[in-house]
């Protein structure tokens, strides 16, 4: 697993030289590499510039949805798990995916919150998706993951940064659901993969809050550096 990781680490470095200098890459692409440089260094710009090259690459490609979901979680999972209380010196901080990012690093919910992101940035329906609050038993503690629903009676699929492959929520015994949301709604999680609606997404302050510093482009500076 550690010669997997420095695998991906060397392509992350690697991928920005390949960029073609007639510009792969979108102008909103290229400014927010610059953003990324300008904030968080070098190195976090060449992180942001592999991500950008994924998603000009998804777009391009015929990638099924179930590759989409693969390549996706395998790039984010890279990245450092650390604390929010050491990380942001904040009891919970929901991080973009520039923020996540720009510090390498960050807790459950922002390795959630960036592989929503990219997916829907890839196509994957917001109807397909949803981000999901649970109790990992293994850890006796909240986590959070991403689940896929290939249909709307399917038993979904989960992204998660604690193991590296995607299994279904019927084999995650380890995994106890709460509650679950996407872009509009928020669930109750009754079953395995299943749920009751309880409302709109809106209800939760987090995921405002997210959205509108998404939607603003505005960047916090981590109080631990990662590297």
């Amino acid at each position: 697993m550690r010669k997997v990781r420095s695998y991906w680490w060397c392509l992350l470095l690697v991928l920005p030289c390949l960029v073609p200098a007639d510009g792969r890459l979108s102008a909103d692409d290229q400014r927010m590499i610059k953003r990324a440089e300008q904030v968080y260094g070098v190195r976090a710009a060449q992180r942001v510039s592999a991500w950008r090259l994924l998603a000009e690459e998804g777009r391009r490609s015929a990638w099924s949805e179930r590759q989409r979901l693969q390549k996706v979680n395998t790039f984010f999972n890279q990245l450092q798990f650390v604390d929010d209380s050491r990380l942001w010196q904040k009891n919970d901080y929901w991080a973009t995916p520039l923020e996540f990012l720009g510090a390498a690093g960050g807790d459950c919910e922002d390795f959630s919150i960036a592989k929503y992101f990219t997916l829907l940035e890839l196509g994957i329906p917001d109807e397909k998706m949803r981000m999901v609050y649970v109790k990992a038993l293994r850890y006796n503690q909240f986590h959070m993951v991403v689940a896929y629903y290939e249909t709307p009676s399917s038993v979904p699929v989960i992204l998660d940064n604690l193991i590296p492959d995607i299994r279904p929520a019927t084999a995650r015994n380890d995994l106890i659901p709460i509650y679950s949301f996407n872009g509009q709604h928020l669930w109750l999680m009754k079953a395995r993969g299943q749920g009751e609606m309880a409302g709109n997404a809106s209800r939760l302050g987090s995921w405002n809050e997210l959205r509108n510093r998404m939607t603003t482009g505005k960047l916090a500076l981590p109080k631990l550096r990662l590297e």
